[in-house]
């Protein structure tokens, strides 16, 4: 499955590419990316894990920029 987030806070183009390799590691991930000009994140993982893989997502990329909120 395959869906686009809006990332609200985003600060830096470096944080963007943090969230964008923390998130690739996530097991069932297909592909990721992480727009710090157009502010989203398009996420590809598991269709039936992709509410599970889209949680640990939220959490590495709060971790990476605290302000940040995905909108889902």
């Amino acid at each position: 499955m395959k869906k686009t987030f809006e990332l609200v806070g985003l600060d830096c183009a470096n944080c963007a590419a943090k969230m964008e390799r923390a998130v690739a590691g996530i097991d069932g991930v297909h592909h990721v990316s992480v727009s710090f000009i157009t502010q989203r994140m398009v996420l590809d993982a598991d269709d039936e894990r992709f509410d599970d893989i889209l949680k640990q997502a939220v959490k590495k990329c709060r971790r990476v920029e605290p302000d940040c909120k995905v909108r889902i």
